[in-house]
């Protein structure tokens, strides 16, 4: 089962990005901060609107230095299909991984065996390839590429600062607690 900390497991997937298709391995992740971001499958209904969020979100990944990769189990064909046909899809510029064979959901644990799709699940992968945040939704429930910025944000945070951790509602900028024996009891 994935957790926390687990490691990336190996993979190598052929994908679409910026009008090309590319081959992408568990090797390209690492030494970065990533985010996996699981959906059923490519022309539906909740999936572009997620899709078109990250996108919409894009610079603001790229000022935290972190790397995109959609998946679902559909071909890099059929990625770029959808790119070049729908305008939401047309905005993305990251990378969309073709999970044909299911793969890459079942290292995650995502993959929904009898349908030959992953359920909604995001992943954000530290520079050293282990899981720092994990949320999986129902089908219909979209998720919210703002809120996963403001996850990373802490998570990048607390790696870069030993000793301290976020509370809830934390913000950049946001004051941070020392954990500590005198803290206890008096939060």
């Amino acid at each position: 089962m994935v957790r926390i900390n687990s490691p990336l497991k190996p993979f190598s997937t052929d994908a679409f990005r910026n009008g090309e298709f590319l081959t992408v391995t568990d090797t390209d992740v690492r030494g970065k901060w990533s985010v996996f971001f699981f959906y059923p499958a490519d022309f539906t209904f909740v999936c572009p609107t997620e899709l078109e969020d990250l996108a919409d979100n894009q610079a603001a990944f790229d000022k935290l230095g972190v790397e995109i990769f959609s998946v679902s189990t559909d071909k890099h064909f059929t990625h770029k299909a959808w790119h070049d046909t729908s305008p939401a899809i047309g905005k993305i510029q990251y990378t969309m991984l073709g999970d044909p064979t299911g793969a890459i959901a079942r290292n995650f644990d995502v993959l929904i065996e009898e349908a030959g799709m992953a359920d909604r699940g995001t992943f954000l992968i530290d520079p050293e390839g282990k899981i720092q945040y994990i949320e999986i939704t129902a089908g219909g429930v979209g998720r919210s590429a703002t809120e996963l910025l403001e996850k990373i944000q802490a998570a990048q945070y607390v790696a870069s600062h030993p000793g301290e951790v976020c509370p809830a509602k934390w913000k950049e900028g946001g004051e941070t607690l020392k954990p500590s024996l005198d803290l206890v009891g008096k939060i």
